[in-house]
């Protein structure tokens, strides 16, 4: 039975790529600080816990014991955290670290975390050109794409099949952030009304941690030293994805599309692009990759598992009212006044 080390595999993705490889028959250890935030039927599922610390080289070797033929690294963030790895590298029969599409910079040097936008010139395949490589803070807007590329350099230096996984917008169950809750908790809130800035075209493309798991697979038995995209096989626009979930949930709202230069606190979202970002796939259908599925089909576990949650079902999980990035985002009193002045003919655009 082969066998595969996630290493902050209690995440979204080390979740996705551990039920994937368990009903494949992997045998599947995944590291973490905390058992409780092992899904039950990822444990169900016959998945191992193994407590360990990022930062502790120990733990992660003990982890790893007489090697793996598959380590998969969910929460490699820097140099440093890739230097850990490199003992290890030569027990695995394969690599993956998971990147991020945020290292990409446009022909003027923007980047997803720019303040101004980036501008790309089609799809962005693995050749376009990156951030330089960097330290500092790797949590900051400028310094988490740097990181990014200065990791990824460390582990594709070392002569060893590492693949690094460059996706996107991440969604699916059990999501840190789940940006979909702010569509989902509109319907549940049974809001008249949805707003998108920019009349709901913006494109920054999402990538399922189902999709994630199925091109991790691939590599599993296909080792090499690459870099690879990892989308959904379409890019939904805004509104595309708003009228996904009001479908899914039987739901039906006004659209409110809003012009560009309608009020900038009305209609933000998390998938805002003035210019559209789209990752080409082609090298991971090359290697023989195959989608789980597409935006609606892979985004509907995640919304009912936000219904289930706003439910009562895991206390804790879900933002408040006062969250920084979820607060503006669903600003119902600011929307009323809208709706309010159009009523009366109050000429608001």
């Amino acid at each position: 039975m082969p066998r595969a080390v996630i290493i902050g595999g209690t995440g979204l993705i080390g979740r996705a790529t551990a039920r994937r490889l368990l009903a494949a028959g992997w045998e599947v250890d995944l590291t973490g600080r905390d058992p409780a935030h092992l899904p039950a039927d990822v444990a169900a599922g016959g998945a191992r816990f193994v407590a360990a610390e990022r930062d502790d080289p120990a733990q992660l070797a003990a982890a790893l014991g007489d090697g793996a033929d598959l380590l998969v690294d969910c929460i490699c963030y820097t140099a440093d955290d890739a230097a850990l790895l490199l003992p290890m590298l030569g027990e695995a029969g394969s690599t993956v670290m998971i990147s991020s599409k945020a290292v990409y910079a446009d022909a003027a040097g923007h980047h997803t975390n720019s303040d101004t936008a980036p501008r790309f010139d089609g799809p962005i395949r693995e050749t376009q050109p990156t951030m330089a490589p960097g330290g500092g803070d790797h949590m900051s807007r400028e310094g988490y794409g740097a990181n990014k590329v200065a990791a990824e350099q460390v582990l594709l230096d070392s002569g060893h099949p590492v693949t690094v996984v460059r996706p996107s917008k991440i969604h699916g169950a059990g999501a840190a952030r789940a940006r979909e809750w702010m569509f989902v908790k509109r319907v549940l809130d049974r809001r008249p009304a949805v707003f998108l800035a920019h009349r709901g075209a913006g494109v920054d493309h999402t990538t399922a941690a189902a999709n994630i798991a199925a091109l991790i697979e691939v590599v599993a038995a296909k080792p090499g030293r690459r870099i690879l995209n990892s989308a959904d096989p379409d890019a939904p626009s805004a509104l595309e994805i708003a009228r996904t979930i009001a479908r899914q949930l039987r739901h039906r709202w006004d659209e409110v599309l809003l012009d560009d230069d309608a009020d900038q606190a009305l209609g933000r979202h998390p998938w805002e692009a003035p210019h559209p970002i789209v990752l080409d796939m082609t090298a991971a259908t090359d290697l023989g990759y195959t989608p789980a599925g597409d935006y609606a089909a892979t985004v509907a576990e995640e919304v009912e598992w936000l219904v289930a949650v706003a439910s009562g079902a895991e206390a804790g999980v879900l933002p408040g009212a006062d969250d920084d990035f979820f607060g503006p985002l669903l600003d119902y009193t600011a929307e009323d006044r809208y709706l309010a002045a159009v009523a009366g003919g109050g000429g608001v655009r």
